[in-house]
């Protein structure tokens, strides 16, 4: 069984931008050691004659619908409603770097 340790879990909550106190590490070094072990009870598993899935359902298949080219709506029909254009496109307000 593999086992993980608090520097680990400080790690990936570092990684993930979290905060955890002692008693959430403390949790989350044991919840991910029981992970681990279930993974390592299914590692167990002869999979050697299983063949490789993509999904659960074998049955399921996407629906396609033919690609038909059809005229679209001109700039003029997609600005009508606009709030505010400008040349020809939307005018939005910034939104990165704007305060």
């Amino acid at each position: 069984m593999k086992s993980i340790d608090k520097k680990v879990v400080e790690k990936v909550a570092h990684l993930s931008r979290l905060e955890l106190n002692e008693k959430e590490l403390d949790q989350y070094c044991s919840q991910l050691a029981l992970i681990l072990s279930y993974i390592d009870k299914l590692n167990e598993l002869d999979t050697s004659k299983t063949q490789p899935t993509t999904h659960a359902l074998s049955t399921l298949k996407n629906v396609f619908r033919k690609d038909v080219p059809r005229k679209s709506i001109s700039s003029d029909e997609a600005l009508e409603n606009a709030p505010a254009k400008d040349g020809g496109l939307f005018k939005v307000p910034p939104v990165i770097g704007s305060k």
